[in-house]
């Protein structure tokens, strides 16, 4: 039962979505209904920056944050306050991904799982995850494309994760890793599309 109660925990907490919480208390805005729709920090700062600049980078900043803990914080709990498995742990980070990309407060829409994401898996392979920020950051720096930089992003902790952790402990297998990377892959459709067609945005 405590199980169950936890997949609960991981998936609702996730789903709500603070990008969009934001932008609406402090800046008075619906970021669903500008830019590129995404409740994500990118849409939250390439919305609020058209009226507020300074305003954008720190709720696109928090937003970044709030997203990463929504899905460490239950399982940091679950692990040292309540001692479960492994196999819970990886199945609550999956429900956190899945919660926050198809929220139910949100007629099962939602961000695109990048910092929930990273939240998760800093918890599992904090290593990979480094490397996975700085390939983002540089990546962003130079092309200033976000969903650009998250997708480089992406791949070099796929990559990384199979050359650091070839088994990962206990459960054996890479499957929830590559269960998340391909929800966010999926939820990165159309930008892919239009970064192949060359009409993706800059952002950052």
């Amino acid at each position: 039962m405590i199980n169950i109660v936890f997949y609960l925990i991981a998936y609702f907490l996730a789903a709500l979505p603070f990008g969009l919480v934001l932008a609406r208390l402090f800046a008075k805005i619906d970021i669903r209904s500008a830019g590129s729709g995404s409740i994500g920090a990118t849409n939250v700062l390439r919305v609020v920056k058209e009226s507020n600049p300074a305003l954008a980078k720190k709720l696109s900043i928090a937003t970044i944050a709030l997203d990463a803990l929504k899905g460490l914080v239950p399982l940091v709990v679950a692990k040292y306050y309540f001692g479960l498995g492994d196999s819970v742990l990886w199945t609550m980070a999956v429900l956190a991904v899945i919660g926050h990309c198809f929220s139910p407060y949100l007629l099962f829409n939602g961000g695109k799982g990048i910092a929930t994401g990273a939240g998760v898996m800093i918890f599992f392979l904090p290593l990979e995850v480094i490397l996975a920020l700085i390939a983002w950051f540089v990546v962003g720096k130079v092309l200033k494309i976000s969903s650009l930089a998250s997708l480089g992003a992406l791949v070099v902790f796929i990559a990384s994760s199979f050359i650091i952790h070839p088994q990962i402990e206990v459960i054996n297998t890479h499957a929830p890793v590559l269960i998340i990377c391909f929800i966010i892959v999926y939820k990165h459709w159309e930008n892919i599309l239009r970064l192949i067609t060359g009409k993706e945005k800059k952002v950052i």
